[in-house]
């Protein structure tokens, strides 16, 4: 053997080639650089792929990027050289070995292999790693191949009692899986399995699967509580109001006008609070009605004297949250809906698989609508979280789907099955719903007295800013005609270029004004007269505010949704005995006259009393921006919707009345009070605020409480919907039947029977009957806040 001082890969080399014959060394070259070949192909299609991307990846450290592709080359490009070389000298027959082994050396020592061994030793342990993994690779495929032709035999729809509508939800899928893309984000690909795993564990249709994997579903760690502290600078939420649209121009607008009254208002309420600690809940408002999905409507309209009233509850109510301190996010887009609420990618078809990232959400019929279409079976689950911004009202023979149906009572609104407390309204139209409203500006002492040094006696601004509404019909220019011997009327019709032909012309017409501007002219006239239309807007309260007199008409007959197509729909049976019931009923005289237009005597008699009687500017506490932050705050404090049995299941189990000290007579014996010494259950408003009083034949709970200077309470309707509520209103009963209806629970005069409540839903203050008189319950209210009791704050 021939020794050459050379380093180690090269006395190896020449070690080899000793031993081998040329041919062999021919036959070992020609092996040598095809598995070069291979690995340069190798590295050159894998070394760009992350490391974990295949289980082919070659280690970085060894063979990476452009490194790799070189290491490979020289050795191919040194290959090729010996193979060259040996060819060479194979011809010629007088070369000795030691000959040959010189000339070979000294083509290796052209490459300085420095280092070329160990990477030589590295690719080959890769390769063999990858060997390996390829190995596990078909291994596993061959495993998973066995495992589906088991599970074909067991992906068949499960007969099982308790999951009755698994085949049917099956048949769907099959038939229906493409319709949305969300079934695919689920991994639904047309496969009867992946149709029962999204059954039995996505919509839980379907029993859950034997072989699949049941671990237990993490449950989410609550979020920790945070304390809510008032705000008084409202520049955060003007930018999320955002802009774009003349609707959300006009409510940052309200909202910067208004930002010291309600810094002010959220002072004395903490005084009044004493600071106590409150949650700060997060919060998603979403304005339905604003949203192109909807058609926008009331966006075009606000610079031509279109309605308003939508836009200054919600503004209000925004400002209302920000400023108790909590945590808002703002949308008015489908788009943003779907990104808030997480929803899956798609039409809305799929339910969420995780928690609803809010604790509550403002939104109105519209943006119910749109959240059904996007939550699919998740807003079911979720509603228990949604307050519907609603402004007239639904009462709960509509809200409940089956009975609606059933009675009569289906509309295109309404039928939602919520606790009918959900449901929000601008003014206390009916004590089955929450009443929201809205703030109207509040005057200090100067301003007051400024105005009614100023005050023009014989000075009237017409409640109109539409042209519509002053077409000379069903009398309007008979009683504008005898207002105008008395007062100069003025008027705020939009129009653009040319005076509105249906104002007449003794009218002074201003045009659409700003609303600073509507002001000062509301602080100088003595009368705001409403013509019937529209119904119950802010302007009244606003007028009443700057000291005008408001001049409504009396409705006779009242209109309801039989008698006149405005009402024709919405989810209520109101009788609407006015323009504005809540100025007529809450506020009334000298504030609020409200009298019969067809009667000439009664109008002129009427304008004769507003010219010579003196009003102070009057805002009901429950408008001004304290009383909306008082009232809004203890909703969010006090009302859950979603506690267990409280809008399903029927209360009156637990309170079965199989003892006469749940109630007590009250000293003038008109009806009960809850005992004191009977401690009953945590409720919001409290039991001790109770009073339970019978209705006479016809009479609705709301009409009864309201002859006693009380508010119906339907809360309290799971207390009394027993036998001893009867029992101790000294009724004798023939019979004692419980069903769904909603005047439930009351007592049948003509067959002396005694009947039960069966639906929780349907409880309602707003129902009567000519032939049933209705048990009641009722509360008394703080003074100037009807929708809290005294003890409820």
């Amino acid at each position: 053997m021939v020794a050459v001082p050379h380093i180690d890969g090269k006395i190896m080399f020449r070690r080899c080639l000793v031993t081998f014959k040329p041919f062999r060394i021919f036959v070992v070259g020609i092996g040598f650089f095809s598995l070069c070949f291979l690995m340069t192909s190798l590295g050159g299609q894998f070394s760009a792929k992350r490391l974990g991307d295949s289980p082919f990846t070659i280690r970085a450290e060894v063979l990476g990027g452009l490194e790799s592709r070189g290491v490979l080359r020289k050795i191919s490009d040194m290959l090729e050289v010996i193979m060259k070389r040996i060819d060479s000298l194979s011809k010629r027959d007088n070369m000795s070995d030691t000959r040959i082994l010189d000339e070979l050396s000294s083509a290796i020592d052209r490459f300085q292999p420095a280092g070329l061994i160990e990477r030589i030793q590295a690719i080959a342990q890769n390769v063999s790693n990858m060997a390996m993994k390829v190995e596990q690779i078909l291994q596993n495929s061959l495993a998973a191949g066995r495992v589906r032709d088991g599970r074909a035999n067991r992906c068949e729809a499960p007969q099982d009692p308790k999951y009755p509508d698994c085949t049917s939800k099956l048949d769907w899928m099959r038939a229906r899986w493409t319709s949305d893309p969300c079934y695919a984000f689920y991994g639904v690909d047309g496969s009867e399995c992946s149709f029962l795993i999204y059954l039995s564990e996505v919509e839980w249709f379907c029993p859950p699967l034997p072989w699949r994997n049941h671990t237990a579903p993490t449950t989410p760690k609550p979020r920790g509580k945070r304390q809510a502290a008032f705000r008084t600078d409202i520049g955060a939420l003007l930018e999320q109001v955002g802009t774009g649209k003349e609707s959300l121009i006009f409510m940052k607008r309200r909202i910067r006008r208004l930002a010291g009254q309600w810094g002010q208002a959220a002072n004395r309420l903490g005084e009044k609070l004493k600071r106590s600690w409150r949650e700060r809940k997060k919060i998603l408002v979403h304005i339905g009605f604003l949203t192109e999905e909807s058609g926008d409507v009331f966006s075009p309209k606000v610079l031509k004297g279109g309605p308003l009233g939508e836009m200054v509850q919600w503004a209000d109510i925004l400002t209302a949250l920000y400023t108790l301190g909590h945590s808002l996010k703002i949308s008015i887009s489908a788009k943003e809906l779907q990104g808030f609420l997480g929803v899956p990618p798609g039409r809305g078809s799929c339910p969420l698989t995780g928690p609803l990232p809010f604790d509550l959400i403002y939104t109105d019929y519209h943006g119910l609508q749109q959240m059904k279409q996007h939550m699919g079976l998740s807003l079911k689950k979720h509603k228990c979280h949604i307050r519907v911004i609603d402004t007239f009202g639904t009462e709960p023979a509509y809200n409940h789907e089956e009975y609606a149906m059933l009675h009569g009572y289906r509309t295109n609104w309404g039928y939602w099955n919520l606790h009918c407390k959900q449901y929000m309204t601008m003014f206390p139209h009916t004590p089955d719903n929450s009443f929201m409203g809205f703030v109207s500006e509040e005057l200090n002492r100067t301003q007051k007295e400024y105005i009614q040094r100023n005050k023009v006696n014989n000075m009237a601004v017409v409640y109109g800013k539409e042209a519509s509404m002053w077409k000379l019909q069903q009398g309007k220019e008979r009683f504008l005609q005898i207002l105008h011997r008395s007062m100069e009327i003025h008027g705020t019709v939009y129009y653009e270029t040319q005076r509105p032909p249906e104002v007449p012309a003794f009218v002074k017409n201003h045009g659409l004004l700003p609303q600073n501007e509507l002001q000062q002219l509301l602080r100088r006239a003595k009368l705001f007269i409403g013509f019937g239309f529209p119904y119950e807007g802010p302007a009244p309260l606003e007028a009443i505010a700057n000291g005008c007199i408001f001049l409504q008409p009396k409705f006779r007959p009242s209109h309801n949704s039989l008698n006149h197509e405005f009402f024709r729909g919405k989810p209520t049976s109101r009788e609407v005995s006015s323009q504005h019931p809540y100025a007529e009923q809450y506020i009334g005289r000298p504030h609020v006259l409200t009298v019969d237009y067809n009667n000439s005597e009664e109008f002129e008699s009427a304008i004769r009393e507003v010219m010579t009687t003196k009003v102070e500017p009057y805002l009901p506490y429950e408008y001004t921006c304290e009383g909306m932050l008082e009232r809004v705050h203890a909703y969010i404090q006090h009302q859950d919707f979603c506690i267990p049995g409280v809008s399903i299941g029927n209360d009156s189990k637990v309170w079965p009345g199989n003892s006469s000290s749940h109630f007590v007579r009250l000293p003038d014996s008109s009806g009960l009070a809850w005992a004191g010494s009977v401690a009953g259950p945590s409720t919001w408003p409290p039991l001790s605020a109770m009073r339970l009083l019978l209705s006479e034949e016809g009479k609705s709970c709301i009409d009864q409480c309201q002859d006693h200077s009380l508010v119906c309470e339907p809360t309290f309707f799971h207390f009394i919907n027993n036998k001893e509520a009867f029992t101790q209103l000294q009724i004798q009963c023939d019979a004692l039947e419980s069903e769904m209806n909603h005047i439930y629970p009351a007592f049948s005069v003509s067959r002396r029977d005694c009947c039960l409540q069966k639906e929780p839903l349907l409880f309602s203050c707003a129902g009567f009957h000519s032939k049933f008189q209705r048990l009641c319950p009722c509360r008394d209210f703080r003074k100037g806040q009807v929708a809290l009791c005294r003890d409820c704050l």
